[in-house]
């Protein structure tokens, strides 16, 4: 069993910053990727940032606004957003591509969201 556990989330003044961190706990043999995505009332989920072996990846709307980075044994990332913007509203979700063992396939893990709110 795989939990992914979010925090960090509330309301803020327009232009102001956040920090969503996401902890990965269970049955982990390696994570292959790490990211968050959000979804506003009335919107489809779309990706906000994800940190992979890769590299990272971030959605147009945040580019140069937010960064991704993740603690050395890759279980926690944290989400830095600054200058947020009142369209920046939304529940963010934590995801994470997740082996369980050495041979099994990595599956994909959602965390239960976290709500940020921006207000005027």
């Amino acid at each position: 069993q795989v939990q992914l556990v979010e925090s960090g989330g509330g309301s803020v003044q327009f232009g102001g910053s956040l920090r969503l961190t996401c902890t990965a706990s269970g049955a982990i043999y390696d994570i292959f990727a790490m990211g968050w995505y959000r979804q506003a009332p009335g919107k489809q989920r779309e990706l906000v940032a994800v940190h992979s072996n890769a590299g990272t990846l971030f959605g147009d709307s945040v580019k140069g606004r937010f960064t991704i980075s993740r603690t050395n044994d890759k279980k926690t990332v944290f989400l830095q957003m600054n200058n947020l913007k009142l369209e920046d509203t939304a529940v963010y979700y934590c995801n994470a591509d997740i082996a369980s063992s050495y041979d099994s396939i990595a599956v994909e893990h959602w965390g239960q969201g976290t709500q940020v709110t921006v207000s005027p």
